[in-house]
């Protein structure tokens, strides 16, 4: 009797609770009536309705139910979340040419055209026209590259890391030491570092010199019998001054040979022309110079002052060339015939002497007279809405990782909105269709039209007038 009288007062004490616990469950909307009252949204059905059973399942954990009109609400921003995570053009006024966070250079029209082309249908991608049987894929863009290059060969991965990585595993398969400067042990963008990079790899580094001085007798001291590479990257994200010494690309390609051992340099940006006939005084270093300085290998981005798509270009002797191409490692990091494709129209324009066809390239010429006349056309069409607007001064970055040091001067459309704060508008404006990007400063919203293409023009008015009327 006692233990039956136990077990039904503790049922009496649990049933409440176990009403409680249901009625609360209840509450939580079916996902069939959330989806019938999100109305149409532009992603595919089954992530948003993926989204929506993850947010009620969200609340299900948490225990507390929101009112049903706030579910929606959740969802909603959910979802808007995931849809402006697709990719999808923005206009960049940032003044940032080489812009890494929104897809650094853009590619030309013609590369864009030769893209849809090649893409739409089959191609000749290994398939050799003239005898009818297999092809080398890429053997069109490899003669471009080292005639470019002035390099005796060339070959293409899928970025400047991949290129490093692929260069040093050959390299130090037998012998596992590459020797660097300190110096030149950078961080790279996505918080990567260049030596953990390597060392991923199995290699051992090697580290000569201090951070700030290093002197070709440190080199020559670390060379030894597992010396496998020596490696130089060049400092394009971040420069030294003062108390500094690093020798030559030159001094160390004579003690390589001198030693016997491979030299390559990793130059990164991609630079192709003089960077001086943009105005900026400081120099970047091309392919060809570095060759011709006596590095065995050169690697660098294809995306960036070169003004093509993601690659990892890799320049210098045949037979080190050759013999990369036969690692089963290149397998993996090989291009595909879209970025073969993209960086083949790259590649004519630049021996073709029609680098102003590059976006980027181009961006860096534009005069500022050009720049002065955009920015008052679109000052008139913009008058008499609720906000105070100027042409301003800017200062425009290469970005990428390049020329540290250099700016160029520019013109900016400033923006001071009378109905909202500076940060929300820049908020609305980046909901627009297509995304405007800009930047705050001096308290004002600012628009740097060097890195805004000419026919994007009409598309910032449109932006900046619907931001208004959200606003208002």
């Amino acid at each position: 009797m006692r233990r039956h009288h136990r077990e039904n007062c503790s049922s009496a004490r649990t049933a409440p609770m176990h009403k409680e616990v249901t009625a609360s469950r209840r509450a939580i909307p079916s996902v069939t009536k959330v989806l019938d009252s999100l109305g149409k949204i532009d992603l595919a059905r089954p992530l948003i309705v993926d989204r929506v059973r993850r947010e009620l399942s969200r609340i299900r954990a948490s225990g507390k139910i929101p009112e049903f009109r706030s579910i929606v609400d959740l969802v909603r921003i959910s979802l808007e979340e995931l849809r402006a995570s697709r990719l999808q053009p923005v206009i960049n006024g940032t003044g940032i040419v080489i812009h890494t966070n929104v897809g650094r250079a853009p590619l030309a029209s013609a590369a864009v055209h030769a893209l849809s082309e090649v893409g739409s249908a089959y191609s000749n991608l290994e398939y050799d026209l003239m005898t009818g049987g297999r092809g080398h894929r890429g053997a069109y863009i490899e003669t471009a590259l080292a005639l470019l290059c002035g390099a005796e060969s060339a070959t293409v991965v899928n970025n400047c890391a991949a290129a490093l990585v692929l260069i040093v595993q050959h390299f130090t398969r037998t012998k596992p030491e590459v020797v660097i400067s300190r110096g030149e042990l950078v961080q790279i963008g996505g918080e990567f570092r260049i030596g953990e990079i390597l060392e991923a790899t199995g290699v051992k580094l090697r580290e000569v010199g201090a951070t700030n001085k290093t002197a070709l007798a440190d080199y020559s001291r670390a060379i030894g019998p597992q010396t496998g590479i020596i490696l130089k990257v060049h400092r394009s994200n971040f420069f030294m001054s003062g108390f500094v010494e690093s020798p030559s690309s030159t001094a160390i390609a004579r003690l390589a040979r001198k030693k016997r051992v491979p030299f390559a340099e990793d130059l990164g940006s991609g630079a192709i022309v003089a960077t001086e006939q943009f105005g900026i005084p400081e120099h970047e270093p091309t392919p060809v110079e570095a060759l011709e300085d006596g590095a065995d290998l050169v690697c660098f981005s294809g995306d960036k002052l070169f003004g093509g798509p993601q690659a990892g270009i890799i320049a210098g002797k045949k037979r080190f060339i050759a013999a990369l191409k036969r690692e089963p490692l290149f397998r993996a990091l090989r291009c595909d015939k879209l970025i073969l494709t993209a960086l083949q129209s790259t590649v004519d324009f630049h021996l073709t002497d029609s680098t102003s066809e590059i976006p980027a390239i181009a961006f860096l010429r534009i005069s500022k007279d050009e720049l002065r006349a955009r920015a008052a056309a679109i000052l008139a069409r913009l008058r008499g809405l609720p906000l105070q607007i100027a042409i301003g001064r800017g200062t425009v970055k290469v970005g990428g990782g390049t020329l540290p040091r250099s700016v160029m001067s520019s013109i900016t459309i400033d923006i001071f909105p009378e109905s909202c704060s500076v940060q929300d508008f820049a908020s609305t404006l980046r909901q627009s269709v297509p995304p405007v990007i800009g930047y705050v400063a001096n308290e004002r919203f600012k628009l740097d039209l060097r890195t805004i293409f000419p026919q994007q023009d009409d598309a910032v008015v449109d932006a900046i007038r619907t931001a208004c009327a959200a606003t208002h």
